[in-house]
């Protein structure tokens, strides 16, 4: 009998250790395998006994399951519903493969990417990249050829390859499931990435809320040392600075420097880690790499949705019944994901709205659902799909609270370095208490005596609201990065779509299309 259970962080905080110990008393003579996650996080701990699939299990359940009983049993893991709908590239080995086997690795293609890359050669290599259509999945989206060519292209001494792994945005977990289940996937895209651009060391730069994540990192870096050789890598491990994950803020972390946007140009793909030529891209890119190589950049262009090519880990978090992670090509609509894919809320009322991006993306109501999951469609609707991160919220949401919780979150963390940032956001969360509470003067900050000059006399409602929009605008066009610039998309969306939880008129509404 062959026992499958995760040892993944997500399965292991839902009790996965403990399960996997009552099998391991009920049946001494099983064989206990701890492999990647599925990704079905609602079934977690799942377990699979001879490919059968049964969750979540409790240690109290065991007894019961080998008993027969099948209450818990969903069938082949394969074959679920969730699964099925799936075309899994990235996360290929999700759930099937022992994270530090390097013969589970090999017999499931493991290393054939690098292997094609190293036949064709570098210029060959930019252009499959390039030909794929593959788009930063951190974030902006910009396209991954276009960086590595200005690489590659650049005169150099030294130049370097760094994963930005500082996963920080709130609804997202797909880096760490793949460090944590598929770590020489990354490191195979990284060495690929090293011989495009002429690069012989590369570094991961991980959150440190991330442990499981940096122990079997070092480990399969140790292991795979040598079918990566010349390429060298490193993981540094951040202090928990949301603005690290900024690739500039995070090069100056990663040479022992505060961390700090820097201003741009020059571009790191011309000064970057050191001073020297970098690439810089998350961990979701640089995995997509090995399946690009092994299999030619046409068929993964042949996949997606109008300039988003290739597929996409969304990860389903929030008041949402089956969170998870789901691959897919671009393209699912916003309603697909959250209604069928999703199932609804887990708490069973009505979906108010849909936060995508992070903590910096937009609110999106269900009259927005028709939205295609791209990057361009969500930019024209003044969002981004920044990480592919989806968190729901049910219908007794406040929208005004979350969006002073982005200003808020904004002020903590804003790195300082421009004014629009640095002071905004704390302006803007004033503002919003002053909308909440009805404009009264005594919290304002013209009351101050150091400014005598400001008028005193409380503002209406009208006005606080025209003055938040005025300084949105300031911050999303004079920030200078995207923390600034992206703290006014969940205020302004909560505004549009919400005005009734700032006291404003309510929205007429449309039907979904």
């Amino acid at each position: 009998m062959r026992i499958a259970i995760s040892d993944d962080a997500a399965a292991i905080a839902c009790g996965a250790d403990r399960v996997a110990a009552a099998f391991a008393e009920a049946m001494p003579g099983a064989t206990i395998v701890r492999t990647s996650s599925w990704g079905m996080h609602w079934l977690e701990p799942l377990v699979e006994i001879d490919e059968e699939g049964y969750g979540p299990v409790t240690p109290g359940d065991v007894g019961a399951i080998l008993a027969g009983d099948r209450r818990l049993a969903i069938g082949p893991v394969a074959g679920h519903p969730f699964m099925a709908r799936q075309t899994r590239l990235t996360f290929a080995r999700a759930g099937r493969t022992r994270p530090l086997s390097l013969d589970d690795y090999a017999a499931t293609g493991g290393w054939a990417g690098l292997a094609r890359a190293r036949a064709i050669g570098p210029e060959a290599i930019v252009a499959e990249i390039t030909e794929s259509g593959l788009r930063g999945r951190g974030g902006a989206g910009f396209p991954a050829g276009i960086k590595w060519k200005t690489v590659a292209g650049a005169k150099a001494a030294r130049k370097f390859i760094v994963c930005n792994a500082d996963e920080g945005d709130s609804g997202t977990f797909a880096d760490r499931m793949l460090m944590e289940g598929d770590p020489f996937a990354l490191l195979e895209g990284m060495a690929i990435a090293g011989l495009a651009v002429g690069a012989g060391r590369g570094f991961i730069y991980v959150r440190s809320e991330y442990p499981q994540a940096i122990g079997k990192l070092n480990a399969a870096i140790a292991l795979a040392a040598p079918h990566i050789a010349p390429f060298e890598v490193e993981v540094r491990v951040g202090a928990g600075a949301y603005i690290c994950g900024e690739e500039t803020s995070l090069l100056n972390s990663l040479e022992g420097k505060r961390g700090e946007v820097r201003a741009k140009p020059p571009l790191p793909a011309i000064e970057g880690a050191f001073g020297m030529p970098t690439v810089v891209n998350n961990v979701l890119t640089l995995a997509a790499v090995p399946h690009i190589l092994a299999d030619g950049g046409a068929r993964y262009q042949g996949l997606g949705h109008a300039r988003s090519r290739g597929t996409m880990p969304i990860q389903l978090a929030g008041n949402v019944r089956f969170g998870g992670l789901f691959e897919a090509p671009f393209g699912l609509t916003l309603g697909a994901l959250v209604n069928e894919i999703g199932g609804g809320t887990a708490s069973g009322r009505p979906v108010r709205a849909v936060q995508v991006g992070g903590p910096l993306g937009a609110y999106y109501p269900p009259d927005m659902f028709h939205l295609p999951f791209d990057y361009e469609a969500f930019a024209a609707a003044d969002g981004l799909i920044g990480h592919g991160g989806i968190v729901v919220f049910d219908d007794t949401v406040d929208m005004l609270a979350q969006a002073r919780f982005s200003m808020a979150f904004t002020a903590i963390e804003s790195c300082g370095k421009c004014t629009p940032c640095r002071i905004g956001a704390v302006r803007g969360r004033e503002t919003l208490d002053r909308i909440r509470a009805g404009g009264r003067a005594r919290d304002r900050v013209e009351t101050l005596p150091q400014m005598h000059n400001a008028g005193t006399s409380p503002r209406s409602l009208a006005d606080e609201v025209a003055l938040l929009t005025d300084l949105c605008e300031t911050m999303k066009f004079g920030s200078l990065c995207a923390l600034g610039g992206f703290a006014p998309y969940p205020v302004m969306s909560a505004l549009h779509f919400w005005p009734e939880d700032f006291g404003l008129a309510p929205r007429h509404r449309e039907a979904a299309e």
